[in-house]
């Protein structure tokens, strides 16, 4: 039969520091819409590079806030980081996505996809053309990424993947894909910067990033049995509010946008193959 039968998330922040606080803001912000949506800690692989809930700049302990006014605690009680601190590098991030981790693992830190999972790859941080910082002293190319997604396929690890990417020269990473059945979006283009979107005074860092918060702000509309498709959300990709331009990868991708279900990335999967 075809069709999906499961849904995974990695959901990677790769930078640290107090001043990207914002970084963790749009990953933790992705963490709680899939939650929502149904998709259960098990089939999330968290990767924090940093712990913004527990920095001593933070008068918030305990907490990290994606909007000024701190209206939303996306920290929360009921979080599950798989990956935190120097356990985030470019080696870890590549073994979770090609399953070449250490038998001694535990199933908390493995992606246990198969050819029918859907995965939803999200990443924020600093990055240039064609590469992603991970802990200000490494970094991941598009090649890199590129040969990692290949390697999942040729190990039928996925069914498709949607690639999503917020960091400056965003587009490039997603250049040298070379796999079938992914579909990518990426918060600007070659030359281009990211912007955060908005400060918070009294964290004293900005909290989030434009291309994040306007994604976020539409999935906010978006409940388990919605029929939004993925051109539902490139089309709120506006240029002036998120002050670059977005971009959209789809020659891997054979779907339709228009006939592709946002939840069959976001969220759970209720059928079974039996």
């Amino acid at each position: 039969g075809q069709g999906h039968s499961n849904n995974w998330a990695v959901l990677v922040c790769s930078s640290r520091y107090w001043f990207n606080y914002r970084h963790i803001a749009n990953v933790l912000g992705m963490y709680r819409t899939v939650k929502r949506l149904g998709m259960p800690d098990s089939n999330i692989i968290l990767m924090l590079a940093d712990d913004m809930a527990c920095n001593p700049r933070n008068k918030f302990a305990a907490t990290v806030y994606a909007n000024p006014g701190q209206l939303l605690d996306l920290y929360g009680e009921n979080i599950e980081v798989d990956y935190r601190g120097y356990e985030v590098t470019v080696e870890n991030f590549i073994r979770v996505l090609t399953g070449r981790v250490e038998s001694t693992m535990p199933r908390s830190k493995r992606l246990l996809s198969d050819e029918r999972s859907n995965i939803l790859v999200y990443m924020a941080g600093h990055g240039g053309n064609e590469f992603l910082k991970f802990q200000d002293n490494e970094e991941m190319s598009a090649f890199d990424l590129a040969d990692a997604f290949e390697q999942m396929y040729q190990k039928k690890r996925y069914h498709e993947i949607f690639f999503m990417i917020d960091t400056c020269q965003a587009t490039s990473m997603y250049s040298k894909l070379y796999s079938p059945n992914i579909l990518a979006t990426g918060s600007s283009q070659v030359g281009e910067n990211s912007y955060s979107y908005a400060n918070d005074d009294e964290v004293g860092v900005a909290v989030i990033d434009g291309f994040t918060h306007h994604i976020l702000e539409f999935f906010e509309k978006v409940e388990k049995t919605s029929n939004k498709t993925m051109q539902d959300l490139f089309d709120v990709f506006d240029p002036v509010a998120i002050r670059s331009h977005s971009g959209i990868r789809g020659d891997l991708f054979p779907r339709a946008w228009n006939e592709t279900l946002l939840t069959d990335f976001l969220g759970s999967v209720a059928q079974v193959h039996v």
